[in-house]
């Protein structure tokens, strides 16, 4: 499961992004899974200011640009960081 910190001050509606990009609807507070085209299997839980997700491919599934490109925009929207930032972040906390 994988960690991604919402950057200070920015107040996503996560539900409303879930639903606009994988038309996924569930309690964040909680967790839930879902299925997304090209992703697979997707856990999405929301503790304090940070999103923890979880994927695992389905059987058959090819990482097309467009479907990392969707991906990492919902991420973007969701968390307020770049892919880039994203990166920084976890080698920073990779070397901590």
């Amino acid at each position: 499961m994988r960690e991604y910190s919402i950057k200070r001050g920015h107040k996503a509606d996560i539900n409303a992004l879930l639903k606009k990009y994988f038309n996924a609807e569930g309690d964040l507070e909680k967790g839930f899974e879902f299925v997304a085209e090209g992703i697979g299997n997707v856990y999405i839980k929301k503790e304090g200011n940070s999103l923890f997700i979880e994927t695992r491919p389905l059987p058959g599934t090819r990482a097309e640009y467009a479907i990392i490109k969707k991906w990492n925009d919902f991420l973007f929207e969701a968390t307020g960081r770049t892919a880039k930032e994203r990166k920084k972040l976890w080698e920073k906390e990779a070397k901590s």
